[in-house]
């Protein structure tokens, strides 16, 4: 097991769960392979001991052993950029034993570069583009691994990048101090009167906390599309998942209105999180048995 520094992730940061019991076994491993290859993009992007060049070099490095071309590692920390190839290796065995398109490995790697050299966004729609990158492809990757059709594309979307702005709220000051980015868009910034530096007190100011709840209607917008997703798909595990992690989503947002992400973290405790899993599975399953 790979052990996380500092400025990295693990599954128990993410606000859904990663291939949980309510997923079949024969999946569980794909989507093992799938999350190992996202985390170690996403360290490689936020390393703050790399330069933006050595990060593009090495997500470059990894899209090569991810299609299968031939490359040596980088001089730099060979073994580090050695582990990070084996892992794309691993998910290209992985989407070959699926017959799954490499393409939201690819998406994603497009979202990780765009980290490497990019700090500010914009608006709300530059925002909204690097989510379809950073975030869409999970799901989209879960359908296709449960053969799922793909017409529920659009609202597992608007699930994974209602997660993902949800996230950026909850780390909007670490990641400033951390890294260097701030994920909220500039002109609502501009527009509210808030400033880059309000992200570095104890307390949200009222200018911020507008520029919060805007990011907020629009996930609750995206939330709302996302309601409908588990009933669109035929793998009950799936679906059942899809519902928790509905109702986990809803719950954040809610929170996130009431409470200040730079004076207290704010996220679900183990229970709470834990029931609102149990709730949206329970409820899911409830309505599919009603439904029959």
């Amino acid at each position: 097991m790979r052990l996380k520094q500092p400025n990295q992730k693990g599954a128990e940061d993410e606000n859904f769960p990663v291939a949980s019991w309510l997923i079949q076994k024969p999946q569980r491993k794909h989507i093992g392979a799938f999350y190992a290859f996202a985390r170690n993009a996403d360290d490689i992007a936020d390393d703050p001991n790399l330069t933006a060049d050595e990060k593009v070099e090495r997500l470059d490095l990894l899209e090569k052993a991810l299609i299968g071309s031939r490359s040596q590692t980088p001089s730099h920390k060979p073994g580090t950029a050695q582990n990070n190839v084996e892992t794309a290796r691993r998910m290209r065995q992985s989407l070959e034993e699926t017959r799954i398109t490499n393409q939201h490995c690819l998406d994603l790697l497009i979202a990780f570069r765009q980290d490497a050299v990019k700090s500010r966004y914009a608006d709300w729609q530059e925002l909204a583009d690097y989510c379809n990158h950073s975030a869409s492809p999970v799901g989209r990757y879960l359908l296709d691994l449960h053969g799922e059709d793909k017409n529920g594309y659009t609202a597992s979307d608007a699930l994974c990048n209602a997660l993902q702005v949800l996230n950026h709220l909850q780390d909007c000051a670490q990641d400033l101090k951390r890294i260097d980015r701030v994920y909220l868009p500039g002109d609502w910034m501009a527009r509210d009167g808030a400033s880059i530096t309000d992200l570095f007190e104890s307390k949200t100011s009222q200018n911020l906390r507008k520029v919060f709840d805007r990011c907020l209607d629009r996930v609750d917008i995206w939330l709302a599309e996302a309601d409908g997703l588990p009933s669109l798909l035929s793998n009950r595990g799936l679906a059942a998942e899809s519902e928790a992690i509905v109702v986990v989503a809803h719950r954040l947002s809610a929170l996130l209105r009431l409470r200040d992400p730079l004076a207290t973290s704010v996220k679900l405790s183990s229970f709470a999180y834990g029931i609102s899993l149990i709730q949206g599975a329970w409820r899911y399953l409830t309505h599919r048995t009603n439904a029959a």
